[in-house]
């Protein structure tokens, strides 16, 4: 695979360039609680049956998960801005045809297209990793990896106050203005990144994927309307375990597979991978019991009795301390690395979740369980994007940052059905009305305290991080990112004239067995370059300074992760330069 190397950033980027990637991710993730505040009045506002209701949520769910892995390896193929703007005009078009019809299956239509849209996520932090400069990527990448928290924190009081004061077909008249105007945003600030990968789209990959993820998600979801031990819902996850592994062996055996699973069963991918399920998990328990905890009425001897606005308002602050907690993590990161900040982010929600069982009897209590959660979320989201960049090359970057935001989906999947299980079971009924009970609240915290209990567990075994220098989160000193550079895949050596004579600024290109440009960089005073390369293989070093005459050099690198020294001495006679 060839791509641009990321020691430096592909192209100059506008400063505007991360909160545009950032906003875009935001609003890509307002789609995921855009019809909270209404779920209980769906099957009237839609003329149908409860049952059948929630599909216009679950078919934004499903479509989501299918589109992340999928237009993060289009990104990578074929321009990750491009992919973006496709997804955000999928999404558009989703939300005014939703904005138009009061019909179920045209609504779960819309709905359906505006879940294609989540994989602007990865696509996001694959242009990050492209442009930005390694002083800033740390940062950039955490704010774009929690803008899904943050957009799904902040839709909740936006909706629930449209949603109180006008028809609830504004919410994706919003949600329509926002998407246009990110589109807008995106064309005028954002370049392209040159960053590609070789070989062609696997059609039939996307096409296996796609159908096991269905097949998968689709009993998770819908389970407890089935019944957990029914055919269907039984006969659903036994066909999805087929599909997949059919799929793993025929992904196994391409060249160019849609998820390349070797990289994927790397311990620093794998790790990161099913950590970022228990904090999906995690995350989404607090966004589906404080707001009912806060709604239920003062008469039941718990709830709190707020209004669908306030309630959202005291929710809100989960997606602003996510927001604000990505140059902290940045600052963290810089010091002791992302793992560490993984670790301490699920230390904090568990903390927050601990105490949350004790801290359920006000209003301002939500508000320090929702602030609290949010800096623990925030971190660990932040953390996951540099932990995956470190263990892929970059022309793989959108295809598993894309697997990476599956596995927080699947997540937050697993966490709707079993809280939804958890909080039915433990209902009271009164006046044919299930109410939802201060135990089932409890219970739904534990298990949220159980899952960051195994994700703490999953990041203990992620091994040492590679130090190289585009993952720091902040500026460092010289010297530093010097050692660093030394440990990255590639050749590192000197560039010199015959007498041995070290020469500055001498450029130096990578070349790859197509003939095409794979890095350049410009050798140091004393003569020293580094160059990463995509893949191990055959490569030619071509040399330039002013004043000498061209070098070319043959090269081999094997794939280990040292740089190998390579000398480059230019010819002794003068050129015009």
């Amino acid at each position: 695979m060839t791509h641009t190397p990321t020691d430096q950033p592909t192209r100059r980027a506008s400063g505007a360039v991360v909160p545009v990637l950032a906003f875009a991710g935001i609003v890509v993730a307002v789609m995921q609680t855009l019809l909270v505040p209404v779920i209980k009045d769906l099957p009237q506002l839609l003329d149908t049956a409860p049952s059948n209701a929630t599909w216009v949520l679950t078919s934004t769910l499903l479509s989501g998960a299918v589109a992340t892995p999928i237009m993060g390896r289009l990104g990578d193929l074929y321009g990750k801005r491009r992919m973006l703007i496709l997804s955000l005009a999928v999404m558009v078009a989703g939300a005014l045809v939703s904005a138009l019809t009061s019909d179920l299956l045209t609504m779960i239509a819309g709905r359906t297209l505006q879940g294609f849209a989540m994989g602007a996520i990865p696509l996001g932090i694959g242009l990050m990793r492209d442009m930005l400069p390694r002083e800033k990527l740390g940062s950039a990448m955490a704010l774009m990896s929690s803008s899904i928290g943050v957009g799904g924190g902040l839709a909740l009081p936006l909706a629930a106050l449209i949603a109180q004061h006008a028809d609830w077909h504004a919410l994706f008249y919003g949600a329509a203005g926002l998407g246009a105007l990110s589109i807008v945003l995106t064309l005028l600030v954002v370049p392209e990144s040159p960053a590609r990968a070789e070989g062609t789209f696997d059609v039939l990959g996307a096409i296996g994927l796609s159908t096991g993820l269905v097949l998968f998600l689709l009993p998770i979801t819908k389970g407890s309307d089935w019944g957990w031990t029914s055919a269907t819902t039984l006969g659903l996850f036994a066909a999805a375990a087929v599909v997949l592994v059919l799929w793993g062996v025929m992904e196994l055996r391409l060249k160019a597979p849609l998820v390349d699973l070797r990289t994927t069963a790397r311990p620093a991918v794998l790790f990161t991978n099913l950590a970022s399920i228990m904090v999906g998990v995690s995350f989404y328990v607090v966004s589906l019991v404080l707001p009912q905890l806060l709604q239920l009425p003062k008469a039941t001897g718990y709830g709190l009795g707020q209004s669908m606005v306030t309630a959202g308002l005291l929710v809100a602050p989960l997606g602003l301390t996510m927001m604000l907690t990505a140059p902290v993590y940045a600052r963290l990161s810089a010091k002791y690395g992302p793992k560490v900040t993984l670790i301490l982010g699920m230390l904090i929600i568990a903390i927050g979740y601990g105490a949350g069982l004790g801290l359920m009897s006000a209003a301002w209590q939500s508000l320090v369980i929702a602030v609290v959660l949010g800096a623990g979320i925030g971190l660990a989201y932040s953390s996951l994007p540099a932990l995956i960049v470190g263990a892929v090359p970059a022309s793989e970057t959108g295809a598993a940052n894309g697997l990476n935001t599956l596995m927080r989906s699947i997540g937050t999947s697993v966490s709707s059905a079993v809280i939804g299980m958890v909080l039915a079971n433990t209902a009271n009924t009164v006046g044919g009305v299930e109410i939802p009970t201060m135990h089932g609240f409890r219970v739904s915290f534990l298990i949220a305290t159980g899952a960051v209990a195994i994700g703490l567990l999953m990041a203990l075994f992620l091994p040492k991080p590679n130090r190289a220098p585009q993952l720091r989160a902040s500026s460092e000193e010289e010297a530093n990112l010097e050692r660093a550079e030394e440990v990255l895949r590639g050749f590192r050596g000197r560039v010199l004239d015959a007498s041995g004579a070290p020469v500055a600024r001498a450029k130096v290109t990578l070349i790859d067995r197509r003939g095409r440009q794979a890095g350049a960089t410009l050798s140091a005073d004393d003569g020293t370059y580094v160059l990463t390369v995509p893949a191990q293989g055959a490569y030619v070093l071509a040399a330039r300074a002013t004043g000498h005459g061209p070098l070319a050099s043959s090269a081999t690198h094997t794939g280990d992760d040292r740089a190998i020294a390579l000398d480059l001495a230019l010819p002794g006679e003068t050129v015009t330069a």
